[in-house]
């Protein structure tokens, strides 16, 4: 039999094309016959005859393909001639075909910028099909995807390069040497940065570039005006490359790593540049430039330009002082090593664990200290450079070819995440159906058989780098004079300490002795101020390295005065120098974190649970938890004060997950919001049984609880209140309760939420549960604290505000009356459509509630992000608005999101296209990373100029940026485009 299009059963992939297992066969065999219909009426037959053939092996590979990939499906769909191109010419020749297309695109006669940009989207889209199923088709095929992907970025980037630059010379703004080479000559220099410098691209990856320009070259008339032609052409690039149009987008374009991102033009000149990078040049920059490669443009200046900043990139003796500063966001990646399990779900990639980073920062860091001398370090692709510093034995030939064994596996993961549906994550699913999808898509037999695998990968890179770079601090040892016997300051102790980092030595000593006298409960015994001398050299050194180390050690003096003893902590602390390191994280950069183990030493046992890293904090996990954790207690308050213990517990450990990276914060909400959930229910059922033994029951009586604001959305922070409204019904003619003090149905329901709001926030021996707030019940404070239901839905039909009904978009029924909580979900959902009829008049309060948050809440500072103009409140307008106005596309079944991120993300064509949503999006995210990590690690505001270096850290790793200053010039610029968006939106929607 033959396929129909090429030879009989050809692979289209090569003879190693591997058979793809979909994971919803009906769903594949649904999807292959809809393309091959589509085929059929586009009139391609010999396709569709192929596509309709069951046994032939190529179309039962492209029905795994759509079923697996929701991207390839879509692409596909739209251009089913794309596959019979493939079938005719193989892959290696259309991918060739289809780059030199691209790179003739720019320089076509007539070709104009809106023309350009549909040639480019639309052979690119191709283009990345092909690079997909070809990596499908052999089980992962990073090396060969990550070369296609940067030759893809490369022709695309010069094609629009050369279209500007002749349309610049055809408007008089440059004069080129050479009209059949516009790049030569024409002082324009693109350099191309980390994975496309490196030429490893990933599949969903933004480009990051670098744009300098000469004034001087041969191109330029006239150099004053150099500076805006240039700077012009720069933003046309961006635009070409990364606006969203019907045919979507080439490449996201990231110009945040040229110098001084917060203060700079998008283009800066040849010379201020060099200048800039000798004089005041970052470690991560001279980083970040072993990468750079000229990738379009004047190809000859950017060589110049690379040759001219050797110097400043190849330092001429070995820089170990650099290290510590380029690698400070990883410092802080990993702070807990205690810990052997790694969670699969939902484990980045990236980032994580034994992550791509790891490697890369691996050979990265050797190459900054030997570099200078040995110049055949000095290249750009991670597995040349891990081979070369094998070959130059720095390190062992087994390391490299492990790490390289390692490094392919993981990228071919990273590019399966994203092919399902080209998102820019790196994050693997959290639940068993998404792994087993890109368990099969790298050819594994199912999700155990790849979760084994993982985790070996996992291992073995995360050896080999803390070999490297993270040997435990030493007990003891050559660090110079440590005594604290005696009344007076030995000198020098006073200047270890000082050379250990510590602004105030004595003060330091003097706090200390106190330890080694036994003042502290914890310090009491002999063995246990013993243990605490073997362990203070270490303590020391790694207060030291938090780069605050008077605060940290301060804080620590805080933890052990209120310890009850010492021997245990200090035994472990001993024998565990990554929790060691996890302390000093806490101490120095978390003051929020610190004051819960200064105010609740129990905390810290969680930390001591094998699993707490690889167990996610899933409802399921938190619910399991809980169940045994109130197991046996009978009394009310004893069930009240187990939930606070067991809530301050769970809280503290979903924030050390997210301050050590295994989780990120849009899990971390979830969790702070699941643990919410759950602690509030089981209180209602105490509160309720408690009240019930002398009030009884009303006749039908149901309680529901609806969550608002942060709680509602699930996107809690570890310092947020809750806000809640406490709904009720009962049988019509119900009079009063059946219990020994009978009550009418409305008190009734009135005390027994204030017996709630009691049992949660009223503070006891072991605290409060959460702060309660119920403002956003009908009327407010003005309202009864419990609402019927029946009163609830008129209030809203009825008197309530656009604001109310702009809340009401994020609630929730949170716990209660299982049946209670379904219909209340449905009432909402029917309130909120009708509330939506007038589109135009929720836009405009929405608009004017906004200016008067402004006028009588200013933000504090550009860190203020709730309040900053295009800060979260922007966001969270916006997807209420759309919302409201119905100007979602909504999922066909399943509940409606109530998550800003998630509305945003859907948001319709006909409110915002798809640039402006995805935008948003990030937005949205950005703003979730900054948040979270702030609020973990600070009770206050956050003050950029006395911020805790390590705080700093945990920062760029969670956005993952190399530089305070290029996140402070990412939140200004984001802020500014969310409030254009905002404008935009609000006043098309008043309309």
């Amino acid at each position: 039999m033959t396929s129909g299009v090429g030879h009989a059963f050809k692979p289209w992939f090569g003879e190693a094309q591997a058979v793809l297992r979909p994971l919803d066969p009906d769903n594949a065999r649904a999807e292959i016959a809809d393309l091959a219909g589509r085929a059929r009426a586009a009139g391609h037959e010999a396709l569709a005859a192929t596509l309709s053939d069951a046994e032939d092996p190529n179309a039962a590979f492209i029905a795994a393909a759509l079923d697996l990939s929701p991207f390839l499906r879509d692409t596909i769909r739209r251009d089913p001639a794309m596959l019979q191109r493939l079938a005719q010419e193989g892959v290696e020749a259309r991918l060739d075909a289809l780059l030199s297309a691209i790179r003739a695109a720019g320089s076509a006669e007539g070709q104009s910028e809106t023309g350009l940009m549909r040639d480019l989207r639309l052979l690119k889209a191709e283009a990345h099909a092909l690079i997909a199923l070809d990596d499908l088709a052999h089980g992962g095929n990073a090396r060969a995807t990550v070369g296609r992907l940067s030759a893809l970025a490369d022709a695309a980037i010069g094609s629009a390069i050369r279209f500007l630059l002749l349309e610049a010379a055809g408007r008089g703004k440059l004069d080129l040497p050479d009209a059949a080479d516009p790049e030569k000559g024409s002082g324009w220099v693109i350099l191309g940065m980390g994975k496309l410098g490196a030429c490893e691209l990933n599949f969903s990856s933004d480009i990051d570039l670098v744009v300098f320009f000469d004034p001087e070259a041969p191109a330029v008339g006239d150099p004053w005006d150099a500076a805006d032609t240039f700077v012009r052409m720069t933003r046309r690039l961006v635009r070409i490359l990364q606006d969203r149009t019907e045919h979507g987008y080439v490449f996201r374009t990231d110009l945040r790593l040229r110098p001084d991102p917060g203060s700079t033009a998008l283009a800066i000149p040849v010379e201020a540049a060099l200048i800039y990078y000798e004089g005041r040049g970052q470690n991560w920059e001279r980083a970040a430039m072993i990468k750079a490669r000229p990738v379009a443009g004047d190809i000859r200046a950017a060589e110049g330009f690379l040759k001219e900043l050797q110097p400043y990139v190849w330092r001429k003796y070995m820089d170990y002082a650099a290290i510590a500063d380029v690698h400070s966001i990883k410092r802080q990646i990993h702070a807990h090593r205690g810990h052997d399990a790694i969670a699969v779900h939902g484990h980045n990639v990236k980032l994580g664990r034994g992550g791509i980073r790891e490697i890369e920062f691996f050979v990265q860091t050797q190459q900054l200290i030997a570099g200078g001398r040995f110049p055949e370090l000095r290249g750009r692709q991670t597995i040349a450079m891990l081979y070369m510093l094998a070959d130059r034995k720095w390190i062992e030939p087994e390391t490299a070819s492990e790490l390289e064994e390692q490094y392919w596996f993981l990228r071919s993961v990273e590019h399966a995440i994203q092919i399902v549906a080209d998102e820019q994550t790196h994050i693997l699913p959290e639940d068993d159906e998404g792994i087993r999808r890109i368990a099969l898509m790298l050819g594994f037999a199912g999700e155990e058989a790849f979760a084994e695998r993982f985790r070996a990968a996992l291992k073995t890179v995360e050896g080999h780098y803390a070999a490297l770079f993270e040997t435990a601090p030493q007990l003891s040892g050559d660090m110079g004079n440590l005594v604290f016997t005696g009344e007076d300051d030995d000198p020098g102790t006073l200047e270890t300490l000082s050379q250990l980092g510590f602004e105030r030595p004595s003060d330091m000593a003097r706090v200390i002795r106190t330890w080694h006298f036994g003042r502290y409960r914890a310090t009491q015994s002999a063995e246990a101020r013993e243990r605490l001398t073997e362990l203070t050299p270490a303590l020391l050194k790694t207060f030291g390295a938090t780069r605050r180390a008077d605060e940290a050690l301060l804080r620590f003096d805080e933890f052990l005065a209120g310890l009850p003893s010492g021997i245990q902590l200090f035994s472990l602390l001993q024998t565990n120098p990554p929790l060691l390191g996890l302390l000093a994280t806490i101490m120095g950069a978390a003051p929020r974190l610190a004051a819960i183990i200064t105010r609740r030493p129990h905390v810290f046992d969680g930390l001591l649970d094998p699993a707490l890293i690889s167990d996610l904090p899933t409802r399921a996990y938190l619910a399991d938890r809980l169940e045994t954790f109130l197991a046996g207690a009978t009394l009310h308050e004893e069930v009240l004060d187990r939930l606070r213990i067991f809530a301050a517990e769970q809280k503290f450990l979903i924030g050390i997950r997210l301050l050590t990276g295994a989780i990120d914060a849009r899990r971390a909400g979830k969790a702070f919001s699941d643990l919410a959930d759950l602690t509030i229910s089981a209180a209602l059922d105490a509160v309720q049984d408690e009240f019930a033994l002398r009030h009884g029951r009303v006749p039908g009586g149901r309680v529901a609880i609806l969550g608002m604001g942060k709680l509602g959305s699930r996107e809690l922070t570890a310092g947020s209140d809750v806000d809640l409204i406490l709904l009720y019904d009962h049988d019509p003619d119900a009079m009063e309760s059946d219990g020994e003090k009978g009550l009418a149905p409305s008190q009734y329901h009135i005390r027994l939420t204030q017996r709630l709001i009691a049992a949660v926030s009223a503070p006891t021996a072991e605290g409060v549960l959460y702060e309660l707030d119920l403002r956003l019940r009908p009327s407010g404070n003005k309202g009864p604290v419990a609402t019927h239901v029946e009163s609830f839905a008129k209030y809203q039909r009825t008197e309530a505000w656009v604001w109310e009904h702009m809340a009401l978009t994020r609630g929730r029924m949170i716990a209660g009356d299982a049946g209670l909580c379904s219909e209340m979900t449905a009432v909402m959902a029917d309130l909120l459509d009708e509330a939506g009829a007038d589109g135009a008049k929720i836009a405009k309060e929405a608009r004017k509630m906004r200016k008067l948050i402004e006028e009588e809440k200013p933000p504090r500072d550009a860190w203020d992000l709730k309040l900053v103009p295009g800060g979260l409140i922007d966001l969270e307008f916006i997807a209420q608005v759309a919302r409201l106005t119905g100007r979602l596309d909504l999922p066909e079944d399943g509940p409606v999101p109530t998550a800003t991120v998630n509305v945003l993300s859907i948001l319709s064509p006909d409110f915002a296209d798809p640039a402006v949503r995805d935008d948003l999006v990030e937005a949205a995210q950005l703003y979730m990373d900054l948040t979270q990590m702030l609020r973990l690690c600070l009770t206050g505001p956050f003050e950029r100029d006395d911020a805790p270096p390590g705080l700093v850290d945990l920062l760029l790793r969670s956005t993952d940026l190399p530089d305070f200053s290029v996140l402070e010039a990412h939140v200004k610029e984001t802020a500014g485009r969310v409030r254009k968006y905002f404008e935009a939106l609000l006043r098309a929607a008043d309309r």
